[in-house]
């Protein structure tokens, strides 16, 4: 039997710690959920293309527009990843700017927890942590929908055969 096209037979050399877990559990990784979400939702962007490039300001209408079309988990999750990759280059940006006024002359150094230099860090680091929240919660989503408990006894032997992917009908396997 052929190959899943979307797995490839691998050993551990060259796979990341979330990846050993991921075939050991029989769960989905990271990435997985991402393509399988981008598979899902094709369609669904060609029906409501949005930006792919970051503008100067930011519309918000092509995403209100998507989203009240959305149906599926997977299409809600193209319309948040097209948004936070549209806005994560102003906010990196953002970001780095509120660092540079922190360390503006070096005052950054010895300071106090609650000072000015001290509070632009931490601001520059929680920007970039509302976007890290977003796409958590995105992944959150897309596990719910893709990655559904199993109801099976623990496996006997250390198989590292990975999950097969969900039908593109976007329901999870099982349901």
């Amino acid at each position: 039997m052929p190959p899943h096209p979307d797995f490839e037979l691998y050993d551990n050399v060259g796979r990341t710690s979330e990846q050993i877990a991921a075939a050991y559990t029989g769960s989905a990784t990271r990435d997985d959920l991402r393509r399988w979400a981008r598979r899902d939702s094709e369609d669904f962007l060609a029906r409501h293309p949005l930006p792919s490039a970051p503008s100067p300001g930011l519309d918000p209408g092509p995403y209100v527009t998507a989203l009240a079309a959305a149906r599926t988990p997977a299409e809600v999750s193209a319309v948040t990843q097209h948004l936070l990759d549209a806005v994560f280059p102003a906010v990196r940006e953002m970001s780095h700017l509120l660092v540079v006024t922190a360390r503006w002359q070096g005052r950054h150094r010895s300071a106090a927890s609650d000072s000015p230099p001290k509070m632009l860090m931490a601001a520059a680091s929680r920007c970039l942590d509302a976007l890290a929240l977003a796409d958590r919660a995105d992944i959150r989503s897309l596990r719910e929908e893709y990655d559904a408990p199993r109801t099976r006894a623990a496996p006997t032997s250390r198989s590292i055969t990975p999950p097969v992917p969900p039908k593109p009908t976007g329901h999870a396997p099982g349901r």
